[in-house]
Order: structure tokens, then sequence, then C-alpha cells
């Protein structure tokens, strides 16, 4: 540390080198003007969030392209050089740092998305999801912490650094896309028809979460997914049930039987091969799983279970995040309206998602999940498999220097040793920056538990919200340097 102007080094003084004093005092007016534009940085935040950018809503898509060129503006006001991209699909808005890019200055990229998912049942909501509204340190909003309130915090770092003529010791730029939540495909294009320009020394996503403001988090893999529907059709019309029940198998209860095979009582899934590819936790991950804070109580009551459920010999941390799954998403078959409707339906459906695991491959398991499925159809259905989306699991070493980096960055906002964490979900434009651009990404997430993404009453903690603009301070430095 610093005391009187000397640097203690194993024991020795030794006075400041002239960059250190000049990086105390970046920092310190960094911080500064971070500190003395929060209710700003919250107002912009709050008319941010007011687009109801709903990707999936066909008649959200003036809102959609109304809130790109907002970004783009918002981004020009303080010196960022904003571009808007017409795709397929909704436009994709990038922003760069002002400085032309050159050889000896790293260049990073910064990932988010301005999309978000409709806000219903909008009678669950205790106010209008596109009226942001503050309650405590929070504020509620659809996109609040999904992706909005993430990626904005980093823009604002970058503000500071301009605005108080701070040297940026690295070039920056921002990919903010409006397909996200529907899975499109047009960014996918857009990165390999520009990436020469995108190529960069790595890439931060803030799209993930921590544990609480004690714990904040560093990614460093991610569950990928495997998506199919199966239909099991018995006879060619729904049936009377008095008078052929009995005489005929019925296609629900046969789903329902077939389905159940899937998992034994140990909570694994019972297919042979699907684990083969499966890389198991080292000893290491294991520790830094067992620093994230867990309560089973808690847990319980967060998720509105009586017990929970899984695979035997992991932690339900390590189950959510580090295991893969099997999971039916749908299940219909027969009447669902009103009152009742005695029948043998003539077919069932289900939907079903697998979450990977390094280093399993989607279409691999599809084709084993399929089989298998096929295998076990009992004689009296006919059965139709049809394969849908897939991403790849990703995971990039939580030692290297970036990741360190990252790590010291978080520290420096939060005030507490940060925990790595593996992500149950699945960000598939993650897979694509390794693909295409060949380099890592690091996963930096600003959402709690409690956030609500993809629910009602969607919010974002604004003392994270803050810290998460520190935190980025603090990173293009230690990036740079790393």
């Amino acid at each position: 540390g610093i005391l009187h102007g000397i640097i203690w080094r194993q024991g020795e003084p030794t006075r400041p080198s002239c960059l250190s004093k000049r990086r105390l005092l970046s920092m310190k007016q960094l911080k500064k003007y971070i500190d003395t534009n929060r209710q700003r940085f919250i107002a912009e935040l709050i008319e941010y969030l007011r687009f109801p950018s709903v990707s999936a809503q066909s008649a959200h898509n003036k809102d959609m392209a109304a809130c790109a060129r907002w970004l783009a503006n918002h981004a020009r006001s303080f010196g960022l050089k904003p571009r808007v991209y017409k795709s397929g699909g909704h436009p994709i808005v990038t922003i760069a740092t002002p400085r032309k890019r050159n050889s000896t200055r790293p260049h990073f990229l910064v990932y988010g998305h301005y999309d978000v998912q409709p806000p219903e049942p909008l009678e669950l909501w205790d106010s209008p999801p596109f009226e942001p509204t503050l309650r405590g340190r929070n504020l509620f909003a659809r996109g609040a912490s999904d992706n909005k309130g993430q990626h904005f915090a980093h823009l604002k770092a970058v503000e500071a650094y301009l605005k108080t003529d701070t040297e940026l010791p690295c070039d920056l730029t921002f990919v903010v896309e409006g397909e996200e939540e529907v899975g499109g495909e047009a960014l996918v294009g857009f990165l390999k028809q520009n990436k020469r320009e995108l190529k960069c020394d790595g890439v931060v996503v803030s799209d993930t979460g921590m544990p609480d403001l004690k714990h904040p988090a560093l990614t460093y893999a991610l569950r990928g997914v495997a998506a199919l529907e199966v239909k099991l059709t018995g006879p060619d019309r729904d049936l009377h049930s008095g008078i052929y029940g009995g005489s005929v198998e019925n296609p629900a209860m046969a789903l329902s039987k077939l389905l159940g095979r899937m998992i034994n009582k140990n909570g694994s899934i019972n297919l042979p091969g699907f684990y083969d590819d499966v890389v198991k936790l080292t000893a290491y991950e294991r520790r830094q799983l067992a620093r994230v804070p867990y309560s089973e109580a808690k847990y319980k009551k967060l998720l509105g279970v009586k017990a929970l459920f899984g695979e035997k010999g992991f932690t339900p941390n390590e189950q959510r995040c580090a295991r893969p799954t099997f999971e039916i998403n749908g299940l219909t078959s027969g009447y669902q309206g009103e009152g009742s409707k005695t029948i043998v339906p003539s077919s069932a459906s289900a939907k079903i998602t697998m979450r990977l695991v390094p280093n399993q491959n989607p279409q691999k398991i599809l084709r084993l999940v399929a089989r298998q499925l096929k295998a076990l159809c009992p004689p009296t259905m006919r059965i139709e498999v049809e394969l849908g989306h897939a991403a790849d699991p990703y995971i990039v070493s939580p030692t290297g220097p970036l990741a360190k980096a990252s790590l010291k960055s978080l520290k420096a906002a939060f005030g507490h040793e940060p925990v790595l964490l593996r992500e149950g979900g699945s960000i598939p434009i993650v897979e694509h920056f390794a693909r295409i651009l060949k380099v890592n990404t690091y996963l930096l997430g600003l959402a709690l538990p409690d956030d609500n993404l993809h629910s009602p009453n969607e919010k974002i903690d604004l003392e994270v919200f803050m810290r998460g603009i520190w935190m980025s301070a603090n990173l293009w430095t230690n990036l740079a340097e790393a």
C-alpha cells in the first residue's frame, strides 16, 4: 500500500514511479466523476428502460428501432462513435472509442443486448414494466438487469474516462444487439462480415450474476443447450373414453411413462453414452464452488419448493451449473379448456431441453436422445422427434492473466474477494466469439439472485449498478496491463 508517498515492497521502501502516481490520480478523478454523477446515471438508465424493446413481439418493432437510435445518440453525446446497422431483423448497434485503433494498444469488445423479454403476465407486476419505478435501492423495470442496466454500466465507465480527459489504456468497441432474447442469427452473420474490424484481445460480457454484494463473481463456464420436441400419436382422432377407453393405450400416459424412464431414482440421466464426454470437476473447481454462499432453507424459499432433487454425489450449486440436465419444458395432450371432456386423446407431445457441460456436443446428444426415445416407444404409438436449437457449452481458464485482471477489478469495486462461478444457463454468442473471433470471453455479471430475470418485477440493485461502473473503470486498466 501507499504510506506518505512511499510504497513498501518486501520490507524495502521505494518511491512510487511517475506512472503509478499518474494512475492513482487518474483513478481518483474517475471515482469522483462517477460518484458525482450517480443521480444522472440512474435517470439516464430510467430513460433507456422506458423503451418497450420486446424483440419477440412484432408490435414492438418500432420501439426496437427507437431504442437502438436512443442508445447510439446517447453514446454520441459524450464522445463515442456509434453506428446502427440494419440486419435481417432488429438493428445492431456498435459504439467505438474515438481514437483509431493501432497495433500497440489492446482492443476489447463489450457485448450486450437492448432487447428484453415479454413482460407478461402483466397482472403480476407491482408497477408497470416500462414505467421504471424506484423502491428502496432497487429500480424495477423489464430489462433493468437483463440486460440494459448491465451493459449501460460499462458505457458510463467509458464516459467517465472521456469526460475527465483520462486516457483509456485500450481501445473499446461495444456490440449491442436486439435479438438475444429470440435467438436471432443476425449477430452471427455480423461477426463473420466484420471480423477484421472486430479483431480483439478479449470480450467482456456482463449478462450473468453474482451471489450477493460480498461475493462479486467471474463466471468462467456456461452450460450449452440442446432442444427437441417429441410427439406420440395413438388413434387418428380423439376417442370417447367410455366407449373405447381400456382397449387402446392413452398417448398421454404412454408419453409420461416414456419420459419417466429418462431419469433414474438417483437423478442421473438414463441414457447410454450421455455422460461419455463430460469433463469432471477438478478438486480446485469444487473448492471454488464451495465458497459460493449457500443456504438450503433460503434456496428452497427462493424457489418456492418443499424439497430439492438432483443428481446424487453433487451439491445443489454443482447440480445447477456444472452437471448436465434433461428437462421437460412443456407437456401437451387432450382437452385443455374449462370443465372436463371425457376422451382418450389422439396424441401427446413434450418440449425438452438438455443443458450440457464441457465437452458435450449438442448434436451428438440430440442424436442419442432421439435414438433412445424411438427405441423406447411402445408399439401402440407412432413417434415423431423434431430436433430444435442447440448451443455449445463454454469454458475459459479462471487462472489466466485476463481472468486474474477481471478478478482484481471486481475486488477493487466491491471490496471483497471474488468467487469463481459456472453459469447454468447458456449465452450462445459467447461460443460464436470463440469460433469466429478466436478470443475468450470474460463474464462479469451484475445481477443478483432476486433480480427476477425473465419474471415479473424484474429489477436492478442500484448499489450493484454503481459499483459495476467503478469495476468497469478499473477493468480497462487492469486488462491492458495484463
